[in-house]
């Protein structure tokens, strides 16, 4: 069962907005309900879920859905309240759950909301996994016996739990004495995570957007909207900016100078220090709209690359095939096998500083080691989704693109797969040269779809 025939589980758990079907109260019981059967104690002693959140209002409200659906099945609950989805993942391993549940709708802003599953593992569910719980939401919820029932309770150290986690992922001697720092939690479940982090390992910390009130989550903040924290870098004259999306799965980094470093980079400057330090980690996996110039400057330090579709699932997928360490997208949701199960915000932007502290060089320095390409994306509005790679016309005229760019360019037609619109990529060294191009294709291309 893939994800595109399942009914409600898509490419990252369920998501939607608020008070819209799924993403209701009853539906949230339903689905508590179908996870406590199917992770449900299949031997001796009691299973258990974690549940955690980010800091969006409606969280509470489905928390009390899902702790009433898990306990009706007669299994138990460790409540966490807002952690970010990576500390759920590396809890519910430490925690020896059956399972752990993130209420989150991650960089969407409140009136969104979702919910995300990990194995016992600290991994993302299998489709066999999902298609279990879709198979049993549509049954009735039938209350085990008063006896069995579940039991919830509040882990109260889970914070500081995480914390340790995070700091030990760059060993017990690096040390920011003498980094400052500037950190954006977006209002998201970082805010009482992240600053602590840096803070304990010697960095000088200003953290911003750590006030979340339910509403203002990823607000002209965080990973999306780094321009704030850009600016505040540059005012406190600070090294290095971090901002984090809501649910701390995501990183995008700011040099001294204020520029932006995207996921692409980051994931260069970590795969370049442990090149440096001669790790072992196989090779990269970026996706589809990995930006050709990763793709060249990893090429120039002999380390391999491979691509997958857009999507962290995909990326993990590619990275446990090949038996690789890292991997990640643009958007800043970099993944590093070598330290923790799944994308990590904190991490990878720990990994990133690891790599200025030990070359004592600027974030600047070691992003401009890595060129990226003029990227130019025109969306062409379909009536319906249609499969042009097959179209003959379409066909030649990306490959008469592909020949003008040569080899340091390429061309990239991709269905958009929440709306009917087809993304035309062009991408190469020149940008006057890109943005032509990419006008061209997109006429072209369009010629022969809204015909």
């Amino acid at each position: 069962m893939d994800a595109k025939s399942k009914k409600y589980f898509g490419t990252d758990g369920i998501r939607g907005n608020v008070g819209t079907a799924p993403i209701t109260p009853d539906f949230m019981l339903k689905l508590g309900f179908a996870a406590g059967v199917v992770f449900g104690s299949k031997g001796n002693g009691r299973s258990k879920i974690i549940i955690g959140k980010d800091t969006r209002i409606s969280g509470y409200m489905f928390e009390a859905a899902l702790e009433a659906g898990v306990t009706a099945a007669g299994v138990d609950i460790n409540l966490l309240g807002p952690m970010p989805t990576p500390a759920i993942a590396y809890l519910t391993r430490t925690l020896r759950a059956r399972a752990g549940i993130v209420i989150s709708a991650s960089h969407n802003s409140f009136e969104d909301n979702g919910i995300k599953f990990f194995s016992s593992e600290g991994s993302k569910l299998s489709d066999e996994l999902e298609y279990a719980i879709e198979e049993q939401i549509v049954k009735s919820v039938s209350t085990v016996s008063s006896d069995c029932l579940g039991k919830a309770s509040r882990i109260n150290d889970a914070a500081g739990r995480y914390i340790e986690f995070c700091k030990s992922t760059v060993g017990s001697n690096l040390k920011f004495n003498g980094l400052k720092v500037v950190v954006d939690c977006a209002h998201g479940s970082t805010y009482h995570i992240a600053p602590s982090v840096f803070q304990e390992l010697g960095a000088d910390v200003k953290a911003i957007c750590v006030a979340p009130d339910g509403l203002n989550i990823n607000e002209q903040c965080g990973s999306t909207s780094p321009a704030a924290l850009a600016s505040a870098v540059v005012e406190e004259n600070a090294d290095v900016g971090i901002a984090f999306d809501g649910d701390g799965d995501r990183v995008i980094l700011v040099d001294h100078l204020g520029n932006i470093v995207d996921g692409d980079e980051i994931l260069y400057i970590i795969a370049r220090e442990r090149r440096r330090q001669n790790i072992d980690f196989g090779g990269v996996v970026g996706t589809s709209m990995s930006n050709l110039g990763l793709e060249l400057a990893l090429d120039a330090l002999d380390v391999p690359f491979v691509r997958t579709n857009v999507g962290d699932r995909y990326v993990m997928k590619q990275l446990l095939l090949k038996g690789w360490d890292l991997g990640g997208e643009s958007s800043g949701h970099i993944i590093c096998l070598d330290k923790t199960t799944t994308g990590d915000g904190i991490i990878s932007a720990l990994q990133a500083l690891a790599a200025v502290v030990n070359c004592n060089q600027p974030l600047a320095d070691l992003k401009n080691k890595m060129r990226k390409l003029p990227q130019s994306m025109v969306n062409i509005k379909l009536s319906n989704r249609l499969d042009v790679t097959n179209n003959k016309n379409v066909q030649s005229a990306v490959a008469s693109v592909e020949a003008r760019l040569g080899e340091k360019g390429r061309v990239l037609l991709r269905p958009s797969g929440t709306e009917p619109v087809l993304r035309v990529m062009v991408e190469g060294e020149d940008s006057d040269v890109v943005s032509r191009l990419a006008k061209e294709l997109s006429d072209q291309v369009a010629e022969e779809v809204l015909e």
